[in-house]
């Protein structure tokens, strides 16, 4: 056994050490509701979703600690807001669970889908015949999987659909000896590497870049060269943390055999449910509640493959439901945030103040600059679609007057936002990884930090040859 596949099991002290998730979500949220007293309010005027620049104003608001007792606090006005008050922020838990449900429901059900795969017997016989195949090689098997898992993001722009891939590796991590951050590490750094780059990804670029009068899925050729960078540093990071953890491969002694009929009709149910996925949020624009009825409907073709009876493949979709609840909560907290800072007009004054500051900059500085205020905005706007509606027809106009092209105005918002996504705790995504993971939200931080730190560089560096080039 290897010294990495003994440490879950022999270092538990600073794992019960660390906060829980809900509890820094919970954080956070207080955090928030200090921030409607400490920052204005404000507001821009907006055209449907959209912000119209040169529009902002402050309006008056009271910031007596009175406030903080309040039983209501009002909706904001053209004239005034008010600061967030202890019931508004607890409210905004409830509320924030009901603006994701659709995300969260779809979460649930993707738990439920593998709980009856996990009890037809396909997950186990799948990965025996995997490693038998590969000679149980975890350097082979993790590139190739990250490969995958990033063409997906980058060119389709799946993220939470890769929920459902985690818990089957990490039921692989556990046959090859490796912990569940191994796990985890493996989806996350590939997803999120490939929205960094977002070559075609349609969530980020659909809204963005006609904001900033580019003609959609433009530019392909820098995004590209970010992607077929950045992934392979990935990559080489994971693979250098399993061979430092102390892993080292043992003799495959894995006689799979060949799958059962039961286990083959599963597979290849999957893999065309794989083509359905991509063609029904390609095509036909699925989004959550699609997927969710999609998850659903799977279940219920794996569950009649599989030969289970109506009581077994129910019990084993609700134990599978169960192991996403946390995943979910977390899903709905971090929404909570962002109406927190809404409710009290304080997102358009962050907006207002960090935009300004790339103002009457030279190009390079500029681009850096938008760079780090989409950084700090994703913390507070996790989604990528609604910052761009929020913030591209604001920077758009700065970056024009600087010298900064739409193309690359366009690589800094998804720069600085894929990589704050890598790290933020207001990422209900990637929370909901971790917690899928069973995964503490410390030790993610600690093992990725090295990693974002040299993104953030050829970040810097990527947006500095951009305006080098007139990109």
């Amino acid at each position: 056994m290897s010294a990495l596949a003994q440490e879950p099991n022999t270092d538990t002290r600073p794992r019960r050490r660390m906060l829980h998730p809900v509890m820094m979500m919970l954080g956070v949220i207080i955090a928030a509701l200090a921030l409607t007293y400490m920052v204005d309010s404000g507001h821009y005027q907006r055209k449907g979703k959209l912000v119209v620049p040169g529009t902002y104003q402050v309006l008056a608001k009271t910031h007596n600690a009175g406030a903080l007792l309040a039983t209501s606090v009002p909706a904001p006005t053209e004239s005034r807001a008010a600061p967030a008050s202890f019931i508004s922020a607890l409210n905004a838990v409830p509320r924030g669970m009901v603006k994701n449900s659709e995300l969260i429901f779809m979460v649930m059900f993707i738990g439920g889908m593998f709980g009856v795969m996990r009890r037809t017997g396909v997950v186990d016989a799948g990965i025996d015949r995997l490693l038998e195949v590969t000679n149980g090689n975890v350097y082979v098997l993790a590139p190739l999987l990250m490969l995958l898992i990033g063409l997906g993001s980058t060119f389709l722009g799946f993220i939470s659909e890769y929920l459902v891939i985690i818990p089957v590796l990490m039921v692989l991590a556990k046959r090859l000896g490796l912990s569940n951050l191994f796990a985890v590490a493996l989806v996350a750094i590939a997803a999120k590497i490939g929205y960094i780059a977002s070559v075609t990804n349609p969530l980020a670029l659909a809204v963005a870049q006609p904001l900033v009068g580019v003609p959609l899925f433009s530019g392909i050729g820098m995004r590209l060269a970010v992607f077929i960078v950045f992934l392979p540093l990935g990559i080489l990071y994971l693979m250098h943390y399993v061979r430092r953890s102390g892993y080292v491969q043992a003799p495959s002694h894995t006689t799979a055999g060949k799958l059962s009929p039961r286990h083959t009709a599963i597979l290849i149910a999957l893999a065309l449910a794989g083509v359905a996925l991509v063609l029904g949020t390609r095509n036909y624009h699925w989004h959550s509640i699609q997927l969710a009825s999609f998850y659903v409907f799977l279940s219920v073709v794996i569950a009649l493959l599989g030969g289970l009876d109506s009581r077994s493949a129910s019990d084993a979709f609700v134990d599978g439901m169960k192991g996403m609840i946390l995943a979910g909560l977390l899903i709905g907290l971090a929404a909570s945030v962002e109406l927190i800072l809404q409710d009290s007009a304080v997102l358009d004054t962050l907006i207002h103040a960090v935009t300004g500051l790339a103002k009457e900059q030279s190009p390079a500085w500029v681009a850096q600059g938008l760079m780090g205020v989409q950084m700090f905005l994703d913390v507070f706007i996790p989604s990528v679609s609604g910052k761009a509606a929020v913030t591209m027809p604001i920077i758009g106009p700065i970056a024009q007057l600087s010298g900064v092209s739409g193309q690359t105005t366009i690589l800094a918002f998804l720069l600085g936002g894929g990589l704050t996504n890598m790290v933020t705790p207001t990422s209900g995504m990637l929370l909901a990884y971790l917690a899928t993971a069973r995964v503490g939200y410390g030790e993610w931080i600690r093992f990725i930090l090295p990693l974002f730190i040299v993104l953030l560089l050829l970040s810097g560096a990527t947006l500095a040859i951009a305006v080098f080039i007139g990109y």
